[in-house]
């Protein structure tokens, strides 16, 4: 066991992700068609910012600092949020609220959200590239690939479209887990390799750090159906799922020292909130 308080880094962190985002996201009276204002709404309004957040404790093992994992942290949540826009939209899931708010698309109009995605998408590989300069050390050219590997068709994209596939109920195991290692692992995958990269890690290290963000994705998207009361089915062994993903975790930083213990941290919160989440005592 540890003391380390895996709370009070979150809430540190994403402070700093919070006001680096907003800081990336000018809002200028150059804004046409009311864009940059919807860009900011996808993003800045909520979410618990675990992508970036990776990002930054996969730096800040290897050695790395918080400014320069914030280029490649700020970028990754851009993915994201571009990935929801599109998500909502009435051509995919059709939702017409999300974080308690109206989506995108109910928001500002069904073209503009798709619009928002795709220059947040764009502007995500800008914000990497742009922040070289914060990682002197870092390997940004790596961080580049990493990003375009695990957002297009063989990580996120490539899982949206398994997923709309599937359906709703996925009834074997290996197929719900291929769905969630693109879907939602692909960008933590991204993240914990972009981090490793902008610390300066060598392949091994990263190659491992990548390894550690596919498997808490995958265990992070099994908690989320638990809360979602999705996949009832496949609940039993989900959960068994989660305890041996958040091993691989552990097992994948058990050579990094103190430095990772962020990253422990982190493996742990996620089978804590699948196990919670089964046991009715966590909503979200």
């Amino acid at each position: 066991m540890t003391d380390f308080d895996v709370s009070a880094y979150l809430e540190n962190r994403r402070g700093a992700i919070n006001a680096a985002l907003d800081a990336a996201l000018v809002q200028t009276d150059d804004d046409p068609g009311r864009l940059r204002e919807a860009m900011r709404y996808a993003v800045l309004d909520g979410g618990k910012r675990m992508r970036p957040l990776l990002v930054v404790a996969a730096c800040e093992a290897v050695g790395g600092t918080l400014d320069a994992a914030l280029p490649a942290a700020c970028a990754i949540e851009m993915i994201h949020a571009y990935s929801l826009v599109h998500d909502d939209l009435p051509a995919m899931d059709d939702d017409a609220e999300r974080r308690g708010k109206p989506t995108v698309h109910i928001a500002f109009g069904d073209a503009n959200a798709i619009l928002v995605g795709d220059a947040l998408l764009t502007h995500a590989f800008h914000t990497l590239a742009a922040g070289a300069s914060a990682a002197p050390g870092g390997r940004l050219l790596g961080a580049v690939v990493k990003m375009a590997h695990h957002a297009g068709v063989d990580g996120m994209v490539g899982g949206q479209a398994l997923d709309l596939e599937a359906g709703q109920e996925i009834g074997d195991l290996a197929v719900l887990e291929r769905v969630h290692a693109l879907k939602t692992g692909g960008l933590y995958a991204a993240s914990g390799a972009m981090g490793a990269l902008s610390g300066g890690a060598d392949d091994d290290v990263s190659a491992r750090l990548e390894a550690f963000g596919l498997a808490f994705g995958i265990a992070f998207q099994h908690a989320d159906d638990v809360l979602d009361d999705d996949q009832k089915g496949l609940r039993a062994q989900a959960l068994a799922r989660v305890d041996e993903l958040t091993a691989s975790c552990l097992d994948n930083v058990a050579s990094l020292g103190e430095a990772a213990e962020p990253l422990r941290g982190i493996a742990r919160w996620v089978a804590h909130r699948a196990h919670a989440a089964h046991r009715g005592e966590i909503k979200d």
